[in-house]
């Protein structure tokens, strides 16, 4: 039985607990402070951090916005959940992609729809284009709802052992930091083009859109080669619909100096990314915010929120939040407590403007 003073909330890994509204308010109070002394961004008014604690401690299980406020809904790999195995998150049911896609629209009715390969690397797309165009042209033909292609940059598979060109990682360690560089350098290069034939191919195959997903997880380079493919891209089909997801918070700077437009992109954060990511051409940018496992959700929806407001205002591209485990406030779990999902997802709409997620 839950005592009329404590409310039922859950910690960064998933695991719930009882609390009370003054260590609610606590935890926010903590939670903007640390968004504030990392990135630099504005605190959130008393009246929105009145009304996040409302929303926190809301006695329902599952919250939601009033209709009328709904937003987009996206998402990445979705179709392919029910065919993979639980140890991905999956459903292990004995279905393809295709089936997949379909069940997804007519069954669950979600906004927007993404093919992907199994392996979801740019790189293990480019030898099986041919296929994945033929996919994509089939369900073109079976779907009415958007469907966009989406796979990661991914450059690490661009490295040794997998790739050509030498980790800087290991070559740092040796103290070889300018050839370190220059191999991120050839890597971005390299990545940039493979991202730009993959997502012309899937244009032509009636593709509504590319999503770049988990951009940067390789670090500032793999984030300018990334960029440089959006921008050409965005030459090469001007009328692309490019979705640029990010892969952390704040800009690995594993080169430490690589530019793109003038700036260095090391440690920039989801409100200096986006800038750059409308200079490259991108049509909808996803801003990320790490969750931190073993604070409270109301820390980490808080942080959250105050980062990505922060995004949205500096914006001028729609924001479609990444809200899944251990992202946007929410819990680093196999399978995120709905609790904490939908009161992130509530705030991230009412409080940091999102205009998706």
């Amino acid at each position: 039985m839950i005592k009329l003073t404590e409310y039922l909330s859950n910690m960064g890994d998933g695991r719930r607990f009882f609390t009370t509204r003054e260590e609610v308010m606590a935890d926010i109070q903590d939670g903007i402070g640390n968004a504030v002394d990392c990135t630099g961004v504005s605190e959130l008014s008393s009246s929105e951090i009145d009304h996040l604690c409302e929303i926190i401690i809301n006695r329902q299980r599952v919250v939601g916005v009033e209709p009328g406020s709904e937003v987009v809904m996206t998402e990445d790999f979705g179709a392919n959940r029910f065919g993979i195995d639980n140890g991905t998150c999956g459903n292990g049911v004995e279905i393809g992609r295709r089936e997949g896609s379909l069940i997804f629209e007519k069954a669950f009715s979600m906004d927007t729809f993404e093919l992907g390969h199994i392996d979801y690397s740019v790189k293990a797309v480019k030898p099986i284009i041919a296929h994945e165009m033929q996919t994509m042209e089939q369900l073109q033909m079976l779907m009415t709802a958007p469907l966009l292609y989406g796979a990661m940059p991914n450059m690490g598979l661009y490295y040794k052992p997998d790739g050509p060109y030498g980790n800087p990682a290991d070559l740092m360690r040796e103290f070889k930091i300018e050839e370190g560089q220059q191999q991120a350098e050839l890597a971005a290069e390299h990545v940039a083009r493979d991202c730009e034939f993959v997502a012309v191919k899937l244009q032509e195959a009636g593709c509504d859109g590319f999503d770049f997903d988990t951009t940067a997880s390789a670090g500032d380079a793999e984030f300018v080669g990334t960029l440089n493919a959006v921008s050409a891209l965005r030459k090469a089909r001007p009328e692309s619909n490019i979705i640029m997801g990010m892969a952390g918070e704040n800009i690995l700077g594993i080169h430490g100096s690589i530019e793109y437009d003038g700036k260095v992109v090391a440690g920039l954060y989801p409100h200096e990314q986006v800038e750059l990511a409308e200079k490259a051409g991108v049509n909808i940018f996803g801003p990320v915010v790490n969750t931190n496992t073993s604070k409270s959700t109301a820390w980490n929806i808080a942080r959250a929120v105050t980062i990505t407001k922060e995004c949205v205002k500096k914006a001028k591209i729609p924001c479609h939040p990444n809200m899944g485990m251990g992202v946007g406030g929410i819990p680093m779990s196999e399978v995120p407590p709905i609790e904490a999902a939908t009161r992130a997802s509530k705030a991230m709409i009412e409080i940091a403007g999102a205009d998706g997620i």
